[in-house]
Formats: structure tokens, sequence, C-alpha cells
């Protein structure tokens, strides 16, 4: 088919590739929400005469077939057709002759980008959410299986004081869902149909885009059709946000799990299917995956960089620069996918090992407890202090357990808070499944499939 913007020249094969650049290879991740879209979009035609019943049918079957064709990985896009949106248009167009070429009315191809990236990414976040939540249940159920297996703790890297394998684990579980809510958050700013805004100034056509946001599910039309368009990278830019800290919080933790499965420290083993080998070095099991998700979490922070960076001093209305939103929008998000997948997995055949944890529970980590003793038997904070910092030689080691289990302040090592923790993460988690569920609700009554969803990770 023709470019959507076809005039009455060829365009240079250097600007075609320069313009287009690998935008119709990220377009495979759109195909579905701009069908589903389409379709919405073709129902609000019908509703103001553009369309007759027979034409309506006849495209909602033919956009249901394109959505099985790409779930089935057979829908081809071209460099020649620059994106998804004119592959899909001349499918139709193929297809059906005349009917297939209104589908575009009272569009322009931005609108269509903005409504299927709004869709996509409005069921990635909750994706997304419910998959870091599921982590975060796996850290709480390896805290409860191991809260009172001693660990040390440290600062500046040095031994510090006495703590716990579960109250580790549970750090990173309450971290996790920190980061998810955020995503539950962001759900809602997401969760609103820019679709009608055409290119920035809607059209003299009277489209009801009330109706089109309830086809596809939404809660509300974003309202301003101006903001609409000037809101395509800054949503982009605030899912990535998202995804950032979620990548640190797992690049942080790929660095523990690195340096306490070390032969010095032997307090953990990672499961050897997730280990890789040396070319020269026969005896190697190397922590590959962790090493890579250190460096996959600076790859989310600077596609979150990029977007701001290329939308921080554009006017208003469209600019084609918001083309280069898209690859760090697919890149970091995909990358932030596979960082909580991969974690869980590392998780899932993690092995601890008590016996290095308490061997590594040596006397100085003792030093504030027995300070603490010297308070509760009289003595004043700083002079204790001293009189220990002075004679650390005096410090005893004490029952690593008994040491956990006596700290009993909400979220310390003898009372983790678990209980709670597990309640808020299930609630969030169900609350996903409840959204997925009315999405798949949505785009079944949409194009007559089921368990269709715009996200294929």
């Amino acid at each position: 088919m023709a470019k959507l913007w076809q005039k009455d020249y060829s365009l240079d094969s250097l600007m075609e590739e320069f313009t287009v650049s690998n935008d119709y290879i990220l377009d495979q991740e759109l195909v579905i929400s701009d069908c589903l879209a389409s379709i919405a979009h073709a129902r609000g035609l019908m509703d103001i005469g553009i369309l007759d019943e027979d034409e309506l049918a006849s495209l909602e079957q033919g956009l249901s077939e394109i959505i099985v064709l790409r779930q089935e990985d057979n829908f081809p896009i071209t460099r020649q057709d620059e994106d998804c949106h004119t592959a899909i248009e001349g499918y139709l167009t193929a297809k059906l002759g005349e009917t297939g070429k209104k589908i575009h009315t009272g569009r322009s191809r931005n609108d269509q980008v903005q409504t299927a990236l709004r869709l996509w990414m409005r069921e990635f976040s909750i994706r997304l959410c419910r998959e870091t939540g599921v982590f975060a249940q796996a850290l709480l159920d390896f805290s409860k299986k191991y809260e009172f297996v001693p660990m040390p703790g440290r600062t500046h890297m040095q031994i510090a004081m006495p703590s716990s394998v579960g109250l580790w684990a549970a750090s990173y579980a309450e971290e996790f869902y920190d980061e998810a809510q955020r995503l539950m958050q962001l759900s809602w700013t997401l969760d609103q149909s820019p679709l009608g805004s055409a290119a920035s100034y809607g059209v003299p056509l009277p489209l009801d885009r009330t109706f089109t946001a309830d086809q596809m599910g939404f809660t509300r039309v974003q309202n301003n059709v101006l903001y609409a368009n000037n809101s395509r990278g800054k949503f982009e830019a605030m899912l990535l946000d998202c995804c950032d800290y979620i990548a640190l919080t797992a690049s942080k933790l790929a660095q523990d799990l690195i340096l306490f499965t070390l032969p010095e420290f032997g307090y953990f083993s990672l499961p050897v299917q997730l280990c890789t080998g040396s070319s020269i070095m026969p005896q190697k099991k190397n922590p590959d995956g962790l090493e890579l998700a250190r460096s996959r979490s600076s790859v989310v922070s600077s596609c979150a960089t990029r977007v701001k960076s290329i939308i921080r001093s554009l006017p208003s209305g469209y600019n084609r620069d918001f083309q280069d939103t898209k690859e760090p929008l697919m890149v970091g998000t995909k990358t932030t996918w596979q960082l909580v997948q991969i974690m869980q997995r590392m998780l899932e055949g993690l092995e601890v090992h008590q016996d290095k944890l308490i061997a590594a529970c040596v006397p100085e980590l003792y030093a504030t407890d027995v300070v603490l003793q010297k308070v509760l038997a009289g003595g004043n904070f700083r002079d204790s202090y001293k009189d220990i910092g002075l004679h650390l030689d005096s410090v005893q080691g004490m029952d690593p357990f008994e040491t956990i289990k006596s700290r009993t302040s909400l979220g310390t090592t003898g009372n983790l808070g678990l209980d709670e923790d597990e309640l808020f993460v299930r609630l969030m988690v169900d609350g996903c499944d409840d959204i997925l569920a009315s999405y798949a609700e949505t785009y079944e009554n949409l194009c007559g499939l089921e368990a269709v969803q715009a996200v294929l990770y």
C-alpha cells in the first residue's frame, strides 16, 4: 500500500531509511492494540453515518483476522509500510476495497499511535505491577522460610550488627511492593483515551469520544485534544521511570547475590542452570545473569532519560521527534519485564547455607548489643560505647538465634510483620487480576476473540 501521507513524488531512499528507521519493526508490538482501537473507531464512524452496518461488520472481521495473524507472528510489516498503521490499512483495503479506505476517516496517524500506545501502556503497567507483586510474594515466602536464620548485617560493607535472612529478603519484598504500587497509581493516569484528538486539534466531525473510550474500556476521555498530543512521550517517560525504580532494586539484589554467593562468603548458592561457564577455565560457574541484571538496569535508566531528553524542549502540537520515544519505551519495558522474571528464577533456586551464615556471625557483630546491655544495667550510652570501643577484645560471641529473636520492634528480625506485608501484596495482585480480566472482556467484546492481550510478553 502507498504511504498514508503519499504525494505525487517518491521519497528519497536515504530519507525513507532515516525517517522510518526501525519503527516498522517496533510496531509489531502495537498491531493488536491498534486493531482494537480501530474497531472502536469504526463503531464510532458508524454512529455518525460514515460507515453502514455491513461495512462495520467487514472491518471488524478484517481487524480480528489481523489480530489472529499477529498472535501467530504472521503479520509482516515492511519498511515501505513505515509502520503497523499503514500495514493494517493496506490489509483492509486489499481485502475490502473502498470500505478499507474509510477506516482512517477522522483520524491522524498520530491519533492512531497515541491510542495504540495508550492501550499498550495501560495493560503493560498492570501486567508489570502484577509480575512484580508475584515476585514480592516469592520474597516474602523465602523470608518466612528463613525468618530466623542468622545473617551478619553490614554497613560500609563491614560487619555491623546481627541480622537475618528473613529481614534481608523481606526488605526487598517491601521495596518491590512499593515500586509496583507506583505502577498501579500510574495506570490511572494512563487510563484515558486520546482517540479523536487527531493531529492535536480534533476534526470537524461529530465524533463521540466518550463512546469510543467506553468501547476500549477506558475510564475516561483525555479531554483536551492538544494535551492528548502533548502527553505523548511524557506518559512513556512516567512508565519508564516506574520501570527504572524496579530495575534499580533488581540491580541491588543482583549485587547482593553476587557478593553473598562468592566462595569467600558462601552464604548462598545460585542454581547452576542459571550460571554460565568460561571458554578457558573449566571450573567456572559464572553469575552472568546477575551481572547482566546490573548492566540492564542501566539500560532501563537510559531509556527513561532518553525519552525525557527527546521531549524536553518540544513546542506544543505534534512533532516527528515523538517517533523516537517508541524504541526506548519498548526496550526499557521489555528489559524490566525480563529483569523481574530472571530475578524470580534466581530466588526460586537459591540455596541457603545456614552453617556459613552462623560462622560469619563473629564476636564483633555483637558489640552494639553489649553496649545496650550495659545501658539496661544502669550505665549511660556514651560511656558504655567508649568502653566497648576501647576493649573490643572483651566482646564475646552470643547465640545468634536468640539475638535476632530478641529484637521485637516492628520490622526488626524478631518481628518482621510478614502477615501484613502478605496481605498488602495479595490485595495488589488480586486487584491486577481483576483489572486484566476487565481488559480481556473488553477486548473480546471488540474483536470476538478470547484471551486477547495487547501486550504479548
